[in-house]
């Protein structure tokens, strides 16, 4: 005899009685309970005497359901406390749900821009820096940083605390200390490179006129001595509006996951892109395997011949 409907109508009773749990908490697990008897129903196994095979099966059909793996863990949580009261009630001699992991959330893919986009902002921050007049400086640092973030990749911890030491004439890179006090190099595009150079004239001239010796490169007059992290999110966003750019979507980390990204599109191995982001495992980089696994799709549809060839019969 299937005595489901009564243990789980006992187990809503206990929630209440036991935990004080709200009503619209217990309409929640009777729903989740209710859907996985009716589930099983169809597999003719009564909720009472399920194995760890059926509530695997359970999670898989909620899957193709289109739940969303938080949901699915939501379920397998409703599950669990409901059979270690049936197993704490003696109802059953073991509880398995004991060997099931909770379904894995996918990861998110960071947000990243478009190559069009990043052109239309280092476009629009060259443009502003060669407009003379007031504020010009900080337009030119502006313009200095983002060049220098989008052709290094690196954290924008350790752009803004670049010593002026670290800018050399003659050097397309640049010797940086970042996680867990590491020193790699990081690469400088030509354009990089003119920015900061332009910025750094500037910035020595102002110093020798004020006397200030403060040692980093884009120094500022707060607690730290260098611009502060925040005030360069936030310009940054007032350029990208300027720009004509969903302001939402940019910050400087947004030009961390570009570089990366635009790189493996183009080509670039993984291991060179894990070592320029500063990454001591390579697991942390493969975030970016979507654009690597991107990019293979697209070479097979253009140069595998069987690809070629379906593409003629359609």
């Amino acid at each position: 005899m299937d005595l489901s409907g009564a243990h789980i109508e006992a187990f809503i009773e206990m929630l209440s009685a036991e935990r004080g749990a709200a009503n619209n908490t217990l309409a929640a697990y009777q729903r989740d309970l209710d859907d996985f008897r009716d589930f099983l129903i169809d597999r003719g196994v009564a909720a009472d005497a399920a194995a760890s095979a059926d509530i695997t099966a359970y999670l898989s059909a909620l899957g193709k359901r289109g739940f969303a793996a938080s949901s699915q863990s939501r379920r397998l949580s409703a599950l669990r406390q409901f059979y270690q009261f049936l197993y704490g009630e003696g109802l059953r001699e073991d509880d398995p749900t004991g060997v099931i992991d909770a379904p894995k959330k996918a990861q998110a893919l960071p947000k990243t821009l478009s190559v069009a986009d990043v052109d239309k902002l280092l476009e629009q921050a060259q443009r502003e820096a060669r407009e003379p007049g007031p504020g010009q400086f900080e337009r030119m640092r502006m313009a200095a940083l983002l060049e220098t973030l989008y052709a290094s990749g690196m954290r924008v911890s350790e752009l803004v605390t670049l010593p002026a030491g670290a800018l050399k004439p003659k050097q397309r890179f640049l010797t940086i200390r970042g996680k867990g006090n590491k020193e790699r190099a990081v690469p400088l595009s030509v354009r990089a490179h003119a920015a900061l150079m332009a910025f750094d004239a500037e910035r020595k001239a102002r110093a020798h006129e004020t006397g200030d010796d403060n040692p980093h490169l884009f120094a500022s007059r707060s607690a730290s001595g260098h611009l502060p992290r925040q005030v360069f999110a936030r310009d940054l966003k007032g350029l990208a509006a300027r720009a004509g750019l969903k302001t939402t979507t940019i910050s400087p980390h947004v030009l961390r996951h570009a570089f990366a990204s635009h790189l493996l599109q183009n080509g670039a191995d993984l291991r060179a892109v894990q070592e320029m982001l500063g990454h001591s495992d390579i697991s942390t980089t493969q975030i970016y395997t979507h654009v690597l696994e991107e990019r293979l799709r697209e070479l097979v549809e253009m140069h595998h011949p069987l690809a070629k060839h379906a593409k003629k019969r359609e």
